[in-house]
């Protein structure tokens, strides 16, 4: 995705879609930002004119539409029948947002995309449908729904990824398993979903532009093509972050909604949570493992200059081991 004027047209309407939806005080103008999100997404989703593209845009305009509909259904019966509605919009929400039980939709379409897209659609696309499922939270007593779209969430996206060869699939069901630690996270603090959501996307950030710059699609490209010895280690180091696994940053979100669950008492909750975690981190390490350890030297492929990476090397390197220096941090306050 380049930098072309209606690439940042519609870019900035997505924002801006966003932005009407998670300050809208009526469901209706809620679900007009949705619409404005959706319209804008489905342009950048086909700039590179391929039927892979093609297929996933179209898969992806069929499944926001019928979210769109449930919105518009379920707020039409908010005067009548306000406990079945409220159900509706949450389904709709988690639709939306590519959670389970309806999450069928998100590995397909990040499958076919480009690293930009799959980035844009793995977190400033989930922005608005976190954001309005936290409003919708608080309106009535969903906390049996939030918990078992969560439990659910985590296990699919560790289960789902385990045998999967494509990156963009092992980072579509890796954002599942993401998804159910911000739900389980709005059940006891939204701002732990929005702390949690934020290291989530610094980390994604990382990882998607290490991919993109070498054009890693599959498992098999990361014996191909001809990684520097730093770019290895730190794909292997932002993968383990991305897992949560101490001390590195992606631990310090999970860290707080432990502290937050164990407070109020989900158990039950959090031995899913962590179990799910363990699991995640197992193809984390084989992806990170197969491309700091093997390599094919007949099918060497250089890929892209490294001078124009190196300058974001240092920031990539800070955010994966800022969670290094929280607890010095913890101490001195």
């Amino acid at each position: 995705m380049y930098f072309s004027f209606h690439n940042i047209l519609f870019f900035s309407t997505l924002v801006l879609g966003t932005l009407l939806s998670i300050s809208s005080c009526s469901w209706f103008s809620a679900w007009v930002g949705l619409e404005l999100n959706l319209l804008s997404f489905i342009p950048l989703m086909l700039t590179k004119s391929d039927q892979y593209s093609s297929e996933a845009a179209l898969k992806y305009f069929l499944i926001q539409s019928l979210g769109s509909s449930l919105v518009v259904f379920s707020a039409s019966l908010m005067l009548i029948y306000p406990g079945i509605a409220l159900v509706i919009l949450f389904c709709a929400l988690i639709l939306k947002l590519g959670g389970a039980p309806f999450h069928f939709w998100f590995p397909q379409v990040m499958g076919g995309l480009l690293w930009p897209q799959a980035m844009i659609l793995m977190s400033v696309q989930k922005v608005a449908p976190l954001f309005l499922l936290c409003y919708l939270f608080s309106v009535g007593s969903m906390e049996i729904y939030f918990f078992v779209a969560s439990m659910l969430s985590a296990i699919v996206g560790a289960v789902g990824g385990i045998n999967q060869t494509s990156l963009r699939k092992v980072l579509a069901f890796s954002s599942i398993n993401h998804i159910g630690w911000m739900l389980s996270s709005i059940l006891v603090s939204e701002v732990t979903m929005g702390v949690y959501f934020l290291f989530y996307s610094f980390i994604s950030l990382s990882i998607v532009v290490l991919f993109h710059y070498k054009q890693a699609f599959h498992l098999n490209h990361l014996l191909s093509y001809n990684f520097p010895v730093e770019v290895k280690m730190l794909m292997f180091f932002s993968l383990l972050s991305l897992g949560g696994l101490p001390p590195f940053t992606g631990f310090v979100p999970k860290w707080l909604i432990i502290q937050e669950l164990v407070g109020v008492g989900s158990f039950v909750l959090l031995v899913i949570l962590l179990g799910s975690a363990l699991v995640t981190l197992y193809f984390y390490l084989r992806v990170a493992i197969m491309s700091l350890t093997l390599s094919s030297p007949s099918l060497v492929i250089s890929i892209g200059s490294g001078h124009s990476f190196k300058w974001f090397m240092p920031y990539f390197i800070f955010i994966n081991f800022f969670g290094l220096l929280v607890p010095f941090l913890v101490m001195m306050l």
